[in-house]
């Protein structure tokens, strides 16, 4: 179809970088790339086998504790990335005839591991809870497992659900509740932890889903769990994890060493979502469809996947990398751009980007 055609292209240089999801530049960070030097002296590049079989290693236990105590889980367990945990402990752990509720943007590898498992699958509008509510009460006399998955901040629209609310869901209809956080860490919660901790909800999410390769700066993902025995089932019944090369110690000690970063930053978070929510403002008031928030990824609504493309490839020329996304990423007729702020962004450069896409716009109209 025309305008959906992918195209694999090396990332060259750019002036300002609103395309990456490495929300803090830990990726850049001197005191990360630091311990991977580190690392790399002491030990290997790789783990070199499966983790049962000798790929686990003292600096993977050490990340899990460090993460269960960060977050405030009793058990974790790290994947080589985000789409790989995500598609196991759901492939896993949910089972045949259970009822899974899911948001209707969650992610693909969310969606991924449901349909793995072979569970009811039953979709609820996005963020939409009271239809949420109806369907549980609609399942109230159902004797198996009951889930509810989501995302505290959604990839390609930078909002999310209430999480107190659901919350109070689970006081009411028992289900086991599964959060993604992969978008929300380092830019919410007291010490960077995300959305959940700022919302004082922790001990009612059930499964916790992180990533590395976002506000870490580094690359894998993570599972917590407040129950042991589920991480005792993904490492005996997972094959995304028995039978993978594990995550390279290097990345390991990045991941590490970013945990760190991401606490000492934590008390400037307030200024990058004032940002986030100035230039929605801004973008609003030169009549761009975005929806208000503070999240570090902004969409700019367009609709058509040619028009999208035409725009983005205008502010790329103008020094700005910029996600241009169009379907089946996102429902069809919403293509868009997807902005995703840095902590250290200047608002003179997002100023200059709105400018530009002024001057796009206003140039087709002249046409």
């Amino acid at each position: 179809m025309k305008g959906r055609r992918r195209e694999l292209c090396v990332a060259g240089p750019v002036r300002v970088n609103l395309a990456d999801n490495d929300y803090l530049g830990l990726s850049q960070d001197a005191v990360v790339k630091a311990a991977v030097r580190a690392a790399l002296a002491d030990g290997a590049v790789s783990a070199s086998s499966s983790p049962l079989v000798r790929g686990y290693q003292e600096i993977h236990a050490k990340l899990e504790k460090t993460l269960c105590a960060w977050h405030g889980f009793s058990s974790g367990l790290v994947w080589n990335s985000g789409f790989a945990a995500n598609q196991a402990v759901l492939g896993t752990l949910a089972r045949p005839g259970d009822w899974v509720f899911v948001d209707r943007l969650a992610h693909h590898s969310l969606i991924s591991g449901i349909l793995k498992s072979n569970a009811r699958l039953k979709r609820f509008p996005h963020n939409n809870l009271k239809q949420l509510k109806e369907a549980l009460e609609q399942t109230a006399t159902f004797d198996g497992v009951r889930w509810v998955v989501t995302e505290s901040v959604f990839s390609m629209d930078g909002d999310g659900p209430d999480l107190r609310a659901l919350a109070e869901l689970k006081q009411r209809h028992n289900f086991v509740w599964l959060l993604d956080e992969a978008h929300a860490l380092g830019w919410y919660g007291p010490q960077g932890q995300g959305r959940a901790a700022e919302a004082g909800v922790v001990d009612a999410v059930d499964i916790f889903i992180g990533t590395f390769g976002k506000t870490l700066g580094a690359m894998g993902a993570y599972s917590l769990f407040h129950e042991p025995l589920l991480r005792e089932s993904l490492v005996n019944h997972a094959g995304e994890f028995i039978y993978s090369t594990y995550l390279s110690p290097l990345m390991a000690a990045a991941a590490l060493a970013a945990i760190g970063r991401v606490r000492e930053l934590a008390p400037e978070a307030k200024k990058w979502r004032e940002k986030s929510t100035r230039l929605r403002e801004l973008l609003r008031t030169h009549h761009w469809d975005t929806p208000p928030g503070d999240s570090p990824i902004v969409p700019v609504q367009i609709g058509k996947d040619e028009t999208v493309l035409a725009l983005g490839s205008h502010v790329r020329a103008s020094g700005f990398a910029v996600g241009a996304i169009r379907p089946p990423t996102v429902p069809e007729g919403t293509a868009r751009l997807r902005l995703s702020l840095k902590s250290e962004t200047r608002w003179e450069d997002l100023e200059e980007l709105v400018q530009e896409m002024n001057t796009w716009r206003n140039a087709q109209t002249k046409l």
